[in-house]
């Protein structure tokens, strides 16, 4: 049975079918949220990231929100092939304590657990992410406004009400609501060696800003792991991160809310110019609203998309809205790696892992992982397959995305 589907907007189809795929080619790779379904793609990770994309040396832009972000995070950091073997062990063995008589554990006990994991896993090493000489990192949060400002029992529930209806009406009506907030790498030619210099500027977002509210925020070594976490921290399962270091004041959840598969105007590039705030940088023009594209230009090459579904949904209350799942122009440059369906339903379970699992497994953690463990070692199929396909291009094997 065959694992893997690949799917290519229009430009890239075009280049795949005159010059197959080098890893010179891409310029931009994008990492969902998804939570456990992310972890089918740690065998890609490890092959694109430890043995196809060094074979190159051009500047590539990695977009991650929630798990994606910790994924790009992590493909930063030197050793990344050990690194990624590492987080795929840390996320399918994390344990969390449940209360007398509850299926889940409170929102204070994940947040607080989640945090020490990722001090764990990055600590001493963020420099490491943040001087990357070829990768540039963009963390994807949501930026929670007004009712949302800040996380309250009555009040964040209500706002993720408003948030739910104004979305179903128009998605960037949201915006009311939620922002989004890229934390981005400084450019190489800003970073010392050490950690970010003074006045280093953001690296330019690989994608056009006028699809929705954004702000943007130079990502250094105060503000790396609360951003991280941020990016992580799902509405009810986790707490918000409030008032991140360098960046406008507020709770911050879950960038998959405003980004879910980060469906981006990967075709345009924003031209906003960020200005330095207090040590960091973010958008202050006009009031401090969203920036604005001065028009599109070049993409910086191909978009290249390890993802658990060829779908690339907008944001999280997006997920019901199935006429928001097509492809569109800003995808005309991307091509997605997906599994198959029919192969999907050769998994434990006959699914992708998933945040469900936690309560159906409840306490047994161990046949949780157990499960989680046969997908991932069955997902080192869709290296195999993306290898021979690469060494042999059939473009009779790439649909239309």
């Amino acid at each position: 049975m065959k694992a893997l589907r690949i799917h290519a907007g229009p430009r890239a189809r075009q280049h795949l079918q005159n010059h197959g795929l080098q890893p010179g080619d891409v310029g931009v790779i994008p990492a969902a949220a998804g939570g456990p379904k992310g972890l089918i793609l740690g065998p890609l990770d490890r092959f694109i990231f430890g043995e196809w994309l060094p074979q190159s040396s051009q500047p590539v832009h990695l977009v991650g929100a929630s798990i994606g972000a910790w994924r790009m995070a992590t493909a930063c950091l030197q050793q990344s092939v050990a690194a990624f073997e590492r987080l795929e062990h840390d996320y399918i063995h994390q344990h969390y304590d449940l209360p007398p008589g509850k299926k889940r554990p409170t929102a204070a006990h994940v947040s607080e657990r989640f945090g020490q994991n990722l001090q764990a896993f990055y600590g001493g090493r963020i420099d490491e992410v943040l001087n990357h000489p070829r990768y540039r990192l963009h963390i994807v949060t949501s930026r929670g406004r007004h009712l949302l400002g800040r996380e309250h029992r009555v009040a964040t529930p209500l706002g993720y009400l408003g948030a739910f209806l104004t979305n179903t009406v128009h998605r960037k009506a949201m915006g009311a609501w939620l922002e989004r907030v890229v934390f981005s790498s400084s450019d190489a030619a800003t970073a010392d060696g050490v950690g970010v210099s003074v006045g280093a500027a953001c690296a330019a977002l690989p994608f056009g800003t006028s699809d929705y509210r954004t702000r943007q925020v130079l990502l250094h070594g105060g503000n790396f792991m609360p951003a991280l976490q941020a990016s992580c921290s799902i509405p009810f399962v986790l707490q918000a991160v409030h008032n991140i270091p360098g960046a406008p004041r507020g709770a911050y959840w879950d960038g998959g809310i405003t980004d879910y598969h980060l469906h981006l105007a990967y075709g345009q590039q924003s031209q906003n110019a960020i200005e330095l705030v207090a040590g960091s940088a973010y958008p202050t023009s006009a009031g401090g609203q969203k920036p604005s594209d001065s028009g599109p230009t070049a993409s910086p090459g191909l978009v290249l998309y390890p993802h658990f579904q060829h779908q690339v949904v907008p944001g999280w209350l997006d997920k019901g809205l199935k006429w928001r799942h097509r492809s569109t122009p800003a995808l005309d440059n991307m091509v997605v790696l997906s599994p198959s369906p029919d192969w999907v339903r050769s998994l434990p379970n006959a699914k992708l892992p998933d945040r469900n699992d936690f309560t159906h497994y409840g306490t047994d953690s161990a046949a949780r992982a157990k499960a989680w463990l046969a997908a991932t070692r069955a997902s080192q199929q869709l290296v195999d397959e993306w290898q021979a396909w690469l060494a042999r291009p059939d473009m009779n094997a790439v649909q239309p995305l």
